[in-house]
């Protein structure tokens, strides 16, 4: 059984005043990211994984007239000429610089007047009826993929040269309590995925039930000091932890430690967003390919989780039988529940947010870091495909492996218990980590 979801319970004028609010919250992100930096840093391309900031920025004005200013409203195009341009699907990110792209000034221009048609068709459309915009999920598309791309803009940040752009506050200090290093997730059926949950995307749906064997799963994420004895112990130089694909890749690209890390003598440091610094031992580790957590878990004598024990051990509550939105329950997250929405530029401690603990007692399911899972990005039975193809349905398959949980970069509207992510298993910029797992012994019992 699937759990209530709070924003279905809102009377239209109310959507209507959240929709807003999330706009207006996330657009201030975006300014935020793209006022950081000056014009020169805005166009030029950090990384050929990445495209350059102001591409970003003008993509989002892009969708958001694509989608709600032609579509939902009816209303003319504003800059049809530049369509081709911010087709993400047209142009790889390392060719996007080439292009003859809108200039800083330019692209705060559009984005601004698209917004402000946005705004003006917000006050008239009827949030009912069509299913593109039934419980504004039109909007809360948009919302999501503007925030996925601050995210994106996130990472571009932590890829550029020179001194600190952004700011932010430390995360909470270490917790004193002494955790278990893992938790036990029970055998047996639960709810999978949504059918109800209004802003949800097509891969999400629908819910359907699934049977898990019992498991075992690490409390919180594999930290930087569980990983750094991974890499004292040659890990990275034994082909025995490695898959064949993995050992290849490692080779190929001259894996020696996380993306970021660089030893200096007898310690290690890292390159944070412009900060240089010691490894901290107790965060979660961030920027490791999906082939290193595979081997990390290997050389630890544990697996991977699938998607499957992830999504169990964050949203099943044994308790009722009902799968959660969240793993404290169904309310929105807080501070107090998740580190999100870039708050702190890091990964709080392992062992941080106790009230955002699951039933099953693991922490940090929500937040901090993406985490890997063993599991091909695959459609769930009896998905569609909405509001278009390009979504989901074109990376379906064995070469995107699915990411779980969202990380400090990810917002609280582009994360919830059954959101589901996904890259190539080489892929690093991104701010994930993982947990490990092992199936339950006869013994454990359930």
């Amino acid at each position: 059984m699937e759990s209530t979801q709070q924003l279905a319970n809102l009377g239209i004028e109310d959507l209507r005043a959240h929709v807003a609010a999330e706009l207006a919250r996330t657009r201030r992100r975006s300014t935020q990211l793209t006022d950081a930096v000056d014009d020169d840093d805005l166009i030029r391309q950090h990384s050929p994984l990445m495209s350059p900031l102001v591409w970003d920025l003008a993509h989002i004005g892009s969708q958001e007239e694509l989608w709600l200013v032609r579509d939902v409203g009816g209303a003319p195009a504003i800059r049809p000429d530049i369509d081709d341009l911010y087709d993400a699907f047209q142009h790889p990110r390392a060719d996007r610089p080439q292009l003859p792209l809108l200039g800083p000034a330019e692209a705060r221009d559009y984005v601004d007047t698209v917004r402000d048609k946005v705004f003006d068709l917000l006050d008239r459309v009827p949030l009912e009826g069509r299913r593109l915009v039934a419980q504004a999920f039109a909007f809360g598309m948009i919302v999501q993929h503007e925030q996925q791309h601050d995210e994106t803009m996130l990472a571009t940040h932590q890829l550029r040269k020179g001194p600190p752009a952004l700011t932010a506050e430390s995360p909470p200090p270490p917790p004193s309590e002494v955790l278990p290093p893992e938790v036990h997730v029970p055998g047996g059926p639960f709810v999978m995925g949504t059918s109800t949950e209004p802003w949800a995307l097509d891969n999400e749906r629908p819910a359907h039930e699934v049977h898990v064997p019992g498991f075992f799963i690490d409390t919180t994420p594999v930290t930087n000091g569980q990983f750094l004895a991974f890499i004292d112990a040659g890990g990275y130089d034994d082909p025995r932890w490695w898959s064949e694909v993995g050992w290849a890749h490692r080779q190929r690209a001259d894996l020696r430690a996380p993306l970021f890390w660089r030893r200096d003598g007898d310690h290690w440091l890292r390159r944070r967003f412009g900060h240089v610094e010691p490894v901290p031992p107790h965060e979660p580790v961030v920027h490791v390919s999906f082939y290193e957590a595979e081997a990390y878990a290997a050389w630890a004598g544990r697996r991977l989780p699938t998607e499957q024990e992830w999504e169990k051990a964050a949203r099943f509550d044994p308790g009722n039988g009902r799968s959660r939105r969240y793993p404290w329950g169904d309310a929105d997250p807080t501070p107090e529940h998740a580190n999100l929405g870039q708050r702190h530029l890091q990964p709080a401690p392992a062992g941080s947010y106790p009230a955002g603990a699951a039933p099953c007692g693991a922490r940090q399911l929500i937040g901090d870091v993406w985490e890997w899972t063993a599991s091909d990005f695959r459609p769930y039975p009896g998905f569609s495909a909405f509001p278009y193809r390009e979504y989901s349905e074109v990376f379906f398959g064995p070469d995107y492996k699915v990411l779980r949980g969202g990380s400090f970069g990810t917002d609280r509207a582009a994360c919830r218990g059954t959101f589901r992510n996904w890259d190539f298993p080489i892929r690093r910029q991104i701010f994930a980590g993982f947990r490990c797992a092992r199936t339950a012994r006869d013994e454990e019992g359930d």
